[in-house]
């Protein structure tokens, strides 16, 4: 098993989760994430002050799947987070050694 960090922009939500949901995975968490990296922040002017917000607010996505789905889980994350620009996010694969659905006691993939 394999789980699937991927930091997005917010307005690409909804596509990503539809994505997969036609591909045939319904199950993710979503988290609300700032970060600070190539994009180095934003200007923002308040009251006629400017000052940089470093830290810009993205989303988090976290998605478990077997093995044999990771190439076109990938594949399909980065074709619906994609807008060619600096800030698009990053995408990241952890191996998972075990998973428990917790109301039925199922375990591995059979609990995904």
């Amino acid at each position: 098993m394999k789980k699937i960090e991927a930091i997005i922009r917010h307005h690409k939500l909804d596509e990503i989760k539809s994505a997969l949901v036609e591909m045939g995975f319904h199950g993710m968490t979503v988290t609300e994430v700032r970060g600070y990296g190539r994009q180095k922040g934003q200007r923002e002017t308040y009251r006629g002050a400017e000052y940089t917000i470093d830290f810009i607010p993205k989303l988090k996505i976290e998605v478990v799947i077997g093995d044999e789905d990771v190439d076109r889980v990938i594949e399909t994350i980065v074709n619906a987070a994609k807008t060619s620009a600096i800030g698009d996010g990053k995408l990241f694969v952890w191996s998972i050694e075990n998973a428990v659905r917790i109301r039925t006691g199922e375990a591995g993939s059979s609990a995904l």
